[in-house]
Parts: C-alpha cells; sequence; structure tokens
C-alpha cells in the first residue's frame, strides 16, 4: 500500500511540483511514494509539467486510513477535510507553523526560504541522492515562481543557490527567460472566469477564530485585469458569503513595479487600514513593494486581528 505526498489545496506550482520532487526522492530511498493533488492544475503549473514532460499527479481529495508527507503547507484549513483520520508521517514547509498535530513522532523539515522546493533539495543533498534531470527542472520553475524571479521579500541566498545548481542538473542555461515565459503563462487571464481566477491560488486561514481567505494573482503587468475587475469583486462578494468568511482578499501583484493592489470584503470596515497602513478606497489600494502573501499579507492581517 502506497503512501502519498499531497500539497494543499487549490495547489500552486510549489504545491504540485513539492508533491512530486519528495516522491521521487522517497522513492529512491526504498519508500512507495505517489504524489498527488487537491485541485485543479493552473495553467502556470501545467506549462511547467508539459516543458520538462512530466505527468500530472492524480486528484485525491480524501486520506483516510492512508499514511502521507505534507508539503507546502502546516495549517488544517489547506488540508484534506479527512487529514484527522489520516497518518502524517511527514511536513515540508516554508510557511509559519500551523495547526497540524500528530499523535506520533515525524519527519519535519520547516525552513524560512522562498519556496518548498529549496527545502526538498537540501533534501536530496542531505541523503546524498541525486536528482533527475526533469525533476530538477520542475523544481528550478517552482522556485522562480515562489520568489518571483528573486524579487519576493522571502527569497534568499539559499533559494538563488539552490536555483543555479538545478538549471544545471535540468540544463537549462538561461533560467531567467524560463520564468518570464512561464509568468507570460500566469499573466494570461482572458476568458478565464472570474471565480477560477480568484480561486486560482487561495487559502483559508483561521485568525481569532475568524475565517479568512486570501487569493493572489500575479502578472507581468497589471493591466491585464482592468476589464475584468468588477467581475473579480463581485466574486469576492459572493465567495465570501458561501464560504461564511468574516474577510475575503484578492492580491494582485504587479511582478515589474513589484507591487500589488489589494481588494477587501471585510465584515470590519477598517481591518485592512490597520493591517496595511493605506487608505482604501472602495476596498482597494496599491501596496507598494508588496509581493509576498505569506510575508507581507498574512502577518500584518494577524495582528490586525489580535
Amino acid at each position: 500500500m502506497p503512501f502519498y505526498a499531497v500539497g494543499h489545496k487549490t495547489p500552486d506550482t510549489d504545491s504540485i511540483v513539492s508533491a512530486i520532487a519528495l516522491a521521487e526522492l522517497k522513492k529512491q530511498l526504498g519508500e512507495d511514494v505517489v504524489p498527488v493533488r487537491q485541485g485543479e492544475i493552473t495553467p502556470e503549473t501545467q506549462f511547467v509539467l508539459d516543458r520538462f514532460n512530466m505527468p500530472t499527479p492524480e486528484l485525491k481529495t480524501s486520506v483516510a486510513g492512508e499514511s502521507v508527507y505534507i508539503v507546502d503547507y502546516s495549517d488544517r484549513a489547506q488540508a484534506p477535510d479527512d487529514l484527522a483520520e489520516a497518518t502524517v508521517l511527514g511536513i515540508v514547509d516554508h510557511h509559519k507553523l500551523g495547526d497540524i498535530t500528530t499523535s506520533a513522532p515525524l519527519e519535519c523539515w520547516i525552513r524560512p526560504v522562498g519556496c518548498s522546493n529549496t527545502i526538498i533539495k537540501e533534501m536530496y543533498d542531505y541523503h546524498g541522492v541525486s536528482i533527475a534531470k526533469d525533476v530538477a527542472g520542475i523544481m528550478l520553475c517552482a522556485i522562480l515562481s515562489d520568489t518571483v524571479i528573486f524579487k519576493s521579500p522571502t527569497c534568499t541566498d539559499i533559494d538563488k543557490k539552490v536555483v543555479e545548481e538545478l538549471a544545471q542538473i535540468a540544463g537549462v542555461d538561461d533560467y531567467k527567460a524560463l520564468a518570464i515565459e512561464m509568468f507570460k503563462v500566469k499573466s494570461a487571464v482572458e476568458g478565464t472566469p472570474a471565480r477560477d481566477l480568484v480561486l486560482r491560488d487561495f487559502k483559508d486561514f483561521s485568525m481569532a477564530g475568524n475565517k479568512v481567505g486570501v487569493g493572489q494573482l500575479e502578472a507581468i503587468d497589471n493591466s491585464v485585469f482592468e476589464a475584468i475587475k468588477a467581475e473579480l469583486e463581485a466574486e469576492l462578494v459572493t465567495l465570501k458569503a458561501e464560504g461564511e468568511r468574516h474577510t475575503i482578499m484578492l492580491v494582485l501583484t504587479d511582478i515589474m513595479k513589484e507591487g500589488s493592489e489589494v481588494i477587501v470584503v471585510s465584515d470590519d470596515d477598517t481591518l485592512a487600514k490597520r493591517a496595511f497602513g493605506a487608505d482604501f478606497n472602495d476596498g482597494k489600494a496599491w501596496l507598494d513593494g508588496v509581493l509576498s502573501r505569506k510575508k507581507q499579507i498574512i502577518p500584518p492581517l494577524e495582528k490586525a486581528f489580535s
């Protein structure tokens, strides 16, 4: 009976690739581990998998009775709903420590770096296991995506070093050009339903007993969102009510301008200003220099709730 490596709900590239890369490592260490996903693949992730001829992990939303490795999260809200009925063998993550608990000791690799795949690369090195060329390629892309081509404040020198090493293994001469291709795919929003866009990279959090949802969309130029912004705002209102959320946000990140427009719908009209120190007009504000949800959005939000 296999074990499973599973990323978070509404998976991004790091979540999908982390499951694949960890499963490949564990297989070389003698464990039968299968990568799985909890949601649909984003266009960016599909581009990455296709670029390196990697198969899409199977969809698996129930893990009751299974043994699993958790990758790219440690919050129960982002886990399979029946995770309490599974055995958690380990966690690999680069976010804040969440509320997943276990009844037995487990393997934990949690570090403040820009991407979970950076940590998995260090796991390969620790065990003295070589990385296959195609696996190195998708890991490279995941790190470039999560660090926004090294622009994110979450990016560390370790991430940059690992990217250089993975590029050599994968045979990628110009990884920045590859990253631009990847972000062009991510920026293509025309024809995609507003709900799909809001939920493309979306996470729920529990803050002081309140359910808070935060989505993020990254583009090379935020002008691609102008024609659909009203639809996005309307979808936030709908999703807030459907999910019984106290607050819902959408972070529209402009990679080239290195900042984000944040759209907020909340039961507390003063929450966003308290969190970010900006004036929100009609629930919207530009936050210069804000690129990272986990480092620049979630911490000040949690502080505002407390």
